[in-house]
Parts: structure tokens; sequence; C-alpha cells
């Protein structure tokens, strides 16, 4: 039989080809390159005084968020997360406070997620951080299939000038992601390995 490589593989299985990379890193690996990706982000990002930025708490095993948002705290940017409104619509925004506690949100499936209470100030983004099952070179981003965020991106940026981060580990990359319509294209991924800027076509 021959053999498949990474870059032959349809989207499903790419995904599992990243994400058993990612559960395969050890807790002190992650914690030292979450430390390390922050920076990296924080050095891309450049100037936030002022700007509302959302990032994601972390599910399943996802790169922990919790350093790049003192960073940001601490560089005068206001920090947002993502509301999960309803299957096939785009996302909402609130502002996360410092000091106040997430509470359980319902995100697809029977997944929850944390987020801010529901109290919280709707926000838009200037900057939007984005989780991510996989990325390749060329700032395709592989994500969990439920579409958020592509259509999220769509719209903001049909209003807006808007900046979107993915945040990952750098054993995430894949030789390629198949890039269909509908998929944003991200501006830069931020790994524990540097920064990836993707080239202009």
């Amino acid at each position: 039989m021959p053999l498949v490589t990474d870059s032959q593989l349809d989207k499903a299985s790419l995904r599992t080809v990243a994400l058993a990379r990612r559960a395969a890193l050890e807790p002190s690996v992650r914690a030292e390159a979450a430390e390390a990706a922050a920076a990296h982000a924080m050095d891309w990002l450049g100037e936030v005084s002022g700007e509302v930025v959302s990032v994601f708490a972390p599910i399943g095993g996802e790169i922990d968020t919790a350093a790049l948002v003192r960073r940001l705290r601490a560089a005068g940017a206001q920090v947002a997360l993502p509301i999960v409104r309803e299957i096939g619509k785009p996302l909402l925004f609130r502002l996360w406070e410092p000091g106040v506690a997430l509470t359980p949100s319902a995100g697809p499936g029977r997944i929850s997620i944390p987020a801010p209470p529901e109290e919280a100030p709707a926000v838009s983004p200037d900057v939007l951080v984005v989780p991510l099952a996989g990325f390749d070179a060329r700032g395709n981003r592989l994500g969990y299939g439920a579409g958020f965020y592509d259509r999220t991106l769509s719209l903001l940026r049909r209003a807006k000038r808007i900046e979107a981060l993915g945040y990952a580990f750098a054993v995430q990359e894949l030789p390629a992601v198949p890039a269909e319509a509908h998929d944003e294209r991200l501006d830069a991924i931020a790994t524990d390995e540097g920064v990836v800027r993707p080239a202009e076509d």
C-alpha cells in the first residue's frame, strides 16, 4: 500500500493528525509553550493599548491563553471572549473585566465554554485571537468543523479592519490545509516557536 503523506489527507484526517500531536504534549512542555507563544503574539501585535482583543478560553487540549491575557491587560488592551449564540450564526463577544469570574455557556453540541456573565457588555473586537486544530504556512486554518470563526471573520472584515491571529502549539502546523471558498485566512499564527507570517499570494 502506498504511503499517504499529510499533504494528501482530507480535512477530517488532518484534524486527527494535528490533534494527536497536540494531545501528546507533556504538561510541562505545554506550560512553557504557552508563555513563549504569548511573548511571540505580543511582539506581532505591537501596540494594543485601548484595543479590544478577543481571546478564547481553552477547552480540551487547546493552548492556555492565561499568559496572553495577562500580557494584554498589562499593555492596556481590553479583553473579550466569544459567545456561541446558536449553530450557524456568527459569534458574539463580551468584555471580560479583570477579576470577573467566568461562567459556563453553551457551545456546539454538549460542549460548555467558559464565558463572561450575561451582563458583561457586548463589544466588537479589533483583534481576534483564534483557536484551531491545525494550520499551514499560508495562513489557512483548520478548525473544528462548525464554521463559527469563518462566519464571524467574514462579517467583521466586511465591517471594519480586524486582525486575525491564530494561537496554537507549533506541532499543530501541517504541510497544507485544504482551503474552500468560505474559509477565512489568518493574518498570522503565534506559536511557541515564533510567528508564522503568511506570504501574499
